[in-house]
């Protein structure tokens, strides 16, 4: 008697849940007919946390030996990842519990074909933040010219790069212009580079003389580095004056016009100390006087 009332209880409680799993609503009409219900919903439901906590586990795998700039670059990429992996989960979980997914596919394909037209710059910086974490033709610290801009990446995430110019003004450039246009990386190989400053003498100058005075005023400089050595080139024999180059190696290319400036007030200075001139453009005027 008690095992019949107990397996009466049950029957009923088991019912009243699957009654209460069973309640849904249904969409569209004809054989565009889907039925939604509550088992439908915990299913999709359950299925995402699931894809979710796997998918966290995968990250923390591939990540767990990444320096901090490409596990940056890597989360942003696997986002994208996770999108696209949560839209197919959730496809396959409705066609698995019988729904027709045929219909939202097809809304689906009509919708990405316009999202594609209205938003194919978007993609292309999609696309662009994918190469740059491929390939690492971008990292964070590199400093970049863009537009005539001199900049350092501060980050690198799936659309756009976020750096900051030499007036400490931020920048967001869209990912598509590092795969589509020209980039200078100043630090992509190393970050050593070389830099110059020109400088004309008036022509008797002792040229000699000129050099040394150049090379002391770069060897002063803080900033300029003492290998490779700077060296001076004597470019060319201007319309005004000789024309020189002193070229010298730095390590921070962000600090150049700061360099160069300090450099261009010591050799001012040097030069007046050592009665070395520097000409400005000059033009010789002949008037002729001519009677009638």
């Amino acid at each position: 008697m008690q095992e019949n009332i107990t397996e009466t209880v049950t029957k009923t409680i088991w019912g009243a849940i699957k009654s209460f799993l069973d309640l849904g609503f249904t969409l569209g009409t004809g054989n565009q007919e889907v039925r939604i219900t509550v088992w439908t919903l915990l299913l999709v439901i359950l299925s995402f946390v699931v894809a979710r906590l796997f998918l966290k586990w995968i990250r923390v795998l591939l990540t767990r030996n990444m320096q901090e700039p490409d596990k940056l670059k890597f989360i942003s990429f696997f986002k994208f990842v996770q999108y696209i992996t949560y839209i197919i989960v959730g496809f396959a979980v409705l066609s698995a519990s019988g729904i027709n997914v045929t219909p939202f596919l097809a809304a689906s394909a009509a919708l990405l074909v316009g999202l594609g037209l209205a938003l194919q710059e978007l993609f292309q910086d999609v696309i662009g933040g994918v190469f740059i974490f491929i390939d690492k033709s971008l990292l964070v610290g590199d400093i970049v010219e863009v537009d005539g801009k001199v900049a350092r990446v501060l980050e690198v995430t799936l659309r756009t790069t976020r750096a900051i110019t030499r007036d400490d003004k931020i920048v967001v450039i869209p990912n598509h212009k590092f795969i589509s246009e020209i980039i200078i990386n100043y630090t992509q190989n190393h970050k050593t580079t070389r830099e110059s400053v020109k400088i004309g003498v008036a022509y008797g100058s002792d040229v000699k003389k000129v050099e040394a005075l150049l090379l002391q005023s770069v060897s002063e400089q803080r900033g300029v580095l003492k290998t490779p050595k700077s060296f001076v080139l004597f470019d060319d024999f201007g319309e005004s004056a000789l024309q020189f180059s002193v070229l010298f190696f730095i390590s921070d290319s962000f600090s150049v016009p700061k360099i160069k400036s300090e450099i261009r007030f010591r050799i001012d200075q040097l030069f007046r100390e050592n009665n070395i001139s520097i000409p400005f453009p000059q033009r010789d005027i002949h008037i002729i006087n001519k009677t009638v």
